[in-house]
């Protein structure tokens, strides 16, 4: 049954200025868990989820010289998720960024806490709410989620130099306005190794006024995301499962609007692929990937260096368990 079977992993994604969760959960036994991919799961009713994810982005740089090129980001993030019944869980996401331009300057601190509720459903002979005990056999059914999520301006968004001059607001840890996003997710276990999952999102921020007088509001944000999950080993009887993952991860940027008109080499299109593993035991779960730029069309794209699309790779890391 579900709720006995049930091993959990959480991931989120977070991009440079922009943040958005994605959950992918899984069991010893039935469907396998991307790490970028949102799956179609829900935590079982009255558990805890704790996670912490670490992405490392390096970025492409061109010259030697100390001109503002970005170097890398780390964000850190931390999080909760509880199951209030078997087809509606919420999460809370706390993460904490650091921004590196140079080698030389940072800007650090916890972003803006987001939070996501979760309606999860499944297809069988008719959409019904995801029931709280499945069979094996009833995993096999096709599953799907929809989500909404929103941010709270916590993070910083009006920081300065020591000279008093506002930091870019790229640069910052915090958009300063709530940010709203909207999602849905598919997911089919073939009732082998094989899971297919798929998800797209729509991210809208709202327009900030800085310290300065000037306006931004970040461009919205279209994701589509598709993953294969392969289970390599898998030993139900000791809690242990191994899975290879491989994904492909697109996003459609909006230019940003500065002070009413759209800002220079900013928005674009790019695809990313991420390969990865993840190793599940009893009530925890570890996975690592590598996501790398493979196909970009960016706006002024020799200008953007720095924003997504334009790094080197990514380092993805993340742990959870089950309470």
């Amino acid at each position: 049954m579900k709720k006995y079977s049930m091993l959990l992993a959480l991931t989120t994604t977070l991009f440079a200025h922009h943040g958005v969760p994605s959950i992918s959960l899984a069991g010893v036994e039935g469907p396998g868990a991307p790490l970028e991919t949102t799956s179609s799961a829900t935590l079982p009713e009255g558990s805890l989820l704790g996670y912490m994810k670490v992405d490392h982005a390096k970025y492409k740089t061109y010259t030697h010289a100390r001109d503002g090129e970005a170097e890398s980001s780390e964000y850190f993030t931390y999080g909760l998720g509880y199951g209030f019944s078997s087809y509606f869980s919420a999460y809370m996401f706390v993460p904490y960024y650091t921004k590196t331009q140079d080698d030389a300057f940072k800007t650090s601190g916890f972003h803006d806490i987001s939070f996501q509720f979760v309606l999860g459903m499944k297809y069988d002979d008719g959409l019904m709410l995801t029931p709280s005990n499945e069979s094996l056999d009833d995993m096999q059914d096709w599953h799907f989620t929809t989500s909404f999520s929103f941010t709270l301006p916590t993070g910083k968004s009006n920081a300065t130099m020591p000279d008093g001059t506002l930091i870019d607001p790229g640069m910052q840890t915090g958009f300063g306005k709530p940010s709203f996003m909207f999602g849905v997710s598919a997911t089919k276990w073939f009732g082998n190794d094989w899971t297919l999952v798929g998800d797209m999102s729509y991210n809208r921020f709202l327009e900030e006024t800085y310290s300065d007088g000037s306006k931004v509001r970040f461009g919205d944000e279209v994701r589509v995301n598709t993953a294969l999950v392969y289970m390599l080993y898998s030993k139900p009887a000791n809690k242990l499962r191994f899975d290879f993952i491989m994904e492909a991860n697109y996003m459609y940027l909006g230019r940003d609007i500065e002070n009413g008109s759209g800002a220079e080499a900013t928005g674009g299109e790019m695809i990313y692929l991420t390969p990865g593993a993840r190793l599940s035991y009893k009530t925890t779960s570890v996975a690592v990937g590598v996501k790398v730029p493979t196909w970009t069309n960016l706006n002024e794209e020799n200008l953007q260096q720095g924003a997504e699309g334009k790094e080197d790779y990514r380092l993805l890391f993340t742990f959870s368990a089950l309470f």
